[in-house]
């Protein structure tokens, strides 16, 4: 009979069976614990929003110009309509469609022949009438001559000095139609009378005209200086008046985005538009660059004083709502307050507030559409918010 021998084990011994069964309870009490741990960092990070990037700036106090904003109209200081004083065929065009032209540049050449003929015969005919003149002056002599000694009476002498004194109004007259001639020699050459930009040239070589004709030759704009027309409400013509006297009132248009021209108030018509309740006005600009051109409609400004210690903010941080304008103003802990401002006016890209900010406070310029009252915001640089 075959005997089984069995070895007891300190494993068999009843605590350390207790020991081995206690330990996997154990590890999930401190696995669940982990868990826990972390499933409570992620809802507290689920809390805390992450900060908004937003662009920002200070309002400032500085000087400001009060300045009017009007839409405004480019004129000419001067527009001629060029035409032919005397009849005659062009024979020459020396000016171009477009062409900037000088005071006095030769335009036109008409055919020069008929009043040189003209003057030729003027020239004649005074010839003419002074050599009788010259024979009436010494009979007048001789005749004075005998009638002091008592040769002739004295109503032949009076009609021999009439002779004289009729030649010599026909030598005024002569010299007078001589000149006529000479002028109307002058008129066959036509010259600008003012310097400008030509226009279309209406008639060209070869086509006959007539003196002071409807039909213009050529039209000339005078554009260097120029004029801007515009328009302010009646209520600022006291301060334009009293400011006019003093010095020259700043002037200036804009030609295209950021791009100012600068000029001066060069006139303040003598009547408010009862119709607009408007005061015309009109600067004057050198242009001699030619950026203005007559008819354009530019945005134009007119400076009326310097205001000191205006609050300023950037014109972005100004925004809309149901109850007028506000601005986000962060604060030290760098959360946002939606401020409700009164804003006085808008230059520009800035705007000055008359109420509810004050200088040194910090306002969000850039990414104000994804805040509300009381969000988080990091200030980053113009490139990373772009």
């Amino acid at each position: 009979m075959i005997m089984t021998t069995r070895t007891t084990s300190k494993l068999d011994s009843f605590p350390a069976r207790a020991l081995w069964c206690a330990f996997p309870a154990a590890l999930a009490v401190f696995a669940f614990a982990g868990c826990s741990d972390k499933n409570n960092a992620q809802a507290e990070a689920k809390k805390t929003p992450p900060a908004i990037p937003v662009l920002v700036a200070q309002a400032v106090e500085k000087r400001m110009p009060l300045r009017l904003h009007a839409i405004g109209n480019v004129e000419t200081v001067a527009s001629v309509a060029v035409k032919a004083r005397v009849d005659g065929q062009i024979i020459r065009a020396f000016v171009r469609d477009g062409q900037d032209v000088a005071k006095g540049a030769l335009l036109f050449q008409l055919d020069p022949k008929p009043y040189e003929s003209q003057l030729a015969q003027a020239a004649a005919n005074l010839a003419q009438t002074q050599a009788q003149l010259e024979y009436l002056r010494g009979q007048e002599e001789r005749y004075q001559e005998l009638l002091a000694q008592n040769f002739v009476s004295k109503e032949g002498y009076a009609q021999v000095a009439s002779n004289y004194h009729s030649a010599e109004a026909g030598v005024n007259a002569a010299a007078a139609a001589v000149e006529s001639a000479r002028v109307n020699l002058a008129y066959t050459t036509i010259r600008a009378p003012i310097g400008g930009r030509a226009g279309k040239v209406l008639l060209s070589e070869g086509n006959l005209v007539k003196g002071n004709d409807s039909v213009a030759l050529v039209v000339i704009n005078q554009i260097s200086p120029i004029y801007v027309s515009f328009a302010v409400p009646e209520q600022h013509l006291p301060d334009i008046r009293a400011n006019k006297a003093k010095a020259p009132m700043a002037v200036e248009a804009e030609i295209e985005k950021g791009k100012m021209v600068p000029g001066k108030l060069a006139f303040a018509d003598n009547t408010v538009d009862a119709s607009t309740g408007t005061i015309r006005l009109r600067g004057l600009f050198p242009n001699e660059d030619k950026q203005l051109w007559p008819g354009q409609y530019v945005d134009t400004w007119i400076t009326l004083r310097d205001e000191d210690n205006a609050l300023v903010v950037p014109a972005q941080a100004v925004q809309t709502g149901p109850n007028g304008p506000y601005a986000y103003v962060v604060k030290e802990d760098s959360s946002t307050e939606m401020r409700p401002i009164a804003v006085r006016r808008t230059d520009g890209e800035e705007a000055v507030i008359e109420s509810g900010l004050k200088a040194g406070e910090t306002v969000v310029t850039d990414g104000a559409s994804r805040l509300l009252p009381g969000s988080r915001v990091s200030v980053k640089s113009a490139e990373k918010t772009s």
